[in-house]
């Protein structure tokens, strides 16, 4: 049975050496090479879709790769498809990073100048190891084969827009159509999550954040389980201590949470940081929310451009959402849409704060009733981003959601009427 090896090369001459040395190795089928990160995640997400069968035996990995670095785009492969094989192209042959390499999760390492007899004898290895992974899965050992939860970030266009609202929200609706949710409060210093849902728990996501290799009992000892079934991952009481989770801490949490969760929704504030960008940037779908006025408009426009001069996000892989939308509102949603060049969602959230305030000071957000406009529209606002699990039969039979919650088919229901 041949080997198919995925080459992870963004270098144009490296990737023709490597290809060159991959098309010599004895059955070794080379696939066609991508050449960054997000288009190696991408690629095989697809295949994963279809089964682990078409996954390829071998990925090799230079070190060279961008945008993500070459190790964190290991850890990330390995948490989120376990039976392919990572090897590790790189000059520095050093112990240090053989070690570090291994604790990332690869499965060999090869230096450069590459050698024809170094480059087989690792490929083979590797591939006998990924043959060995997917008997065991075959023989329904219960590791994690799938393409990974979906990922939704919430930004704000600025503050006080009803960024962390929206996020909870959100994550409740996923909650309650079946699916397993994890909400995080990625907004490490002025996190509100725990005040929304009356929650008070000393574990935060900086617990999280000097940890190498977060096993799933370490995250479960991480999170905290609310009475809606959410597994919530809160920002630290102590603001300060939101310096400690890093880029790098927050592309392992997130990698880690996806691997684990069929639904995660980050609440990244509106401030940038070195852990919020981390997760836009990994995230499936990025939301920026901004009421219709000119100050939150504005505020929306230079993010979506910032996150564009950072290379974080593309703006038209930004969906900006209106929050306190009215027909009367002199800004309306396509106007929106032309002035930040993203796209805007259909589901606009209406004005209507009296709904809201008495659940709010309470600290009990998720008690908000079902015939609450706000809730109905966020709820559709889910099943439009494709975060509510529907049964088959229930927008017939009026039933989408558990526990009497029909918000987002009832929208979805009344729009389409």
């Amino acid at each position: 049975m041949p080997t198919r090896i995925l080459p992870a090369v963004g270098d144009t001459d490296a990737v023709r050496s490597i290809t060159t040395l991959l098309s010599q190795l004895p059955d070794a089928e080379p696939v066609a090479p991508v050449v960054d990160s997000t288009q190696l995640i991408d690629t095989l997400a697809r295949l994963a879709a279809e089964s682990v069968d078409e996954l390829p035996e071998v990925v090799v990995v230079h070190e060279r790769i961008g945008p993500v670095p070459a190790l964190e785009l290991i850890r990330e492969v390995a948490l989120r498809f376990p039976a392919v094989g990572v090897i590790l192209v790189t000059s520095d042959a050093s112990p240090g990073l053989f070690q570090a390499a291994m604790d990332y999760g690869a499965r060999g390492l090869v230096a450069l100048p590459l050698s024809y007899e170094e480059l087989a004898s690792r490929v083979q290895a590797v591939a006998q190891w990924s043959v060995g992974v997917r008997r065991h899965l075959g023989a329904g050992g219960d590791v994690f084969t799938g393409v990974g939860g979906t990922v939704v970030t919430v930004s704000g266009a600025k503050g006080g827009v009803g960024t962390t609202l929206t996020a909870i929200q959100l994550a409740l609706a996923a909650q309650a159509s079946g699916r397993s949710t994890a909400l995080v409060d990625m907004d490490l210093q002025t996190g509100d999550v725990a005040s929304y849902l009356d929650v008070q728990f000393r574990r935060s996501v900086v617990d999280l954040a000097a940890i190498t290799d977060i096993s799933p009992r370490v995250l479960a000892d991480a999170v905290f389980r609310h009475d809606t079934g959410l597994a919530l991952l809160l920002a630290p009481a102590e603001g300060e201590r939101g310096e400690d989770v890093t880029d790098r801490a927050a592309r392992q949490i997130v990698s880690a949470l996806r691997s684990r969760y069929e639904v995660v929704v980050i609440d990244c504030g509106a401030q940038l940081g070195g852990a919020g960008a981390a997760a836009v940037e990994m995230a499936d779908r990025a939301l920026l929310i901004t009421t219709p006025d000119v100050v939150a408009v504005r505020g929306a426009k230079r993010a979506v451009r910032m996150w564009d001069r950072l290379q974080i996000r593309k703006a038209e892989e930004t969906t900006v959402v209106v929050n306190r939308h009215s027909r009367g509102t002199e800004i309306q949603p396509p106007l929106i849409q032309k002035i930040t060049g993203t796209a805007v969602a259909a589901t606009a959230i209406p004005a209507n704060f009296k709904e809201l305030q008495s659940v709010v000071d309470a600290g009990r957000i998720h008690e908000l009733e079902s015939k609450s406009s706000v809730k109905q529209a966020l709820w559709g606002l889910a099943g439009e981003l494709g975060l509510v699990k529907v049964p088959e039969g229930a927008q017939k039979a009026g039933r989408g959601l558990r526990g009497g919650d029909r918000g987002s088919v009832s929208f979805r229901r009344r729009r389409e009427g």
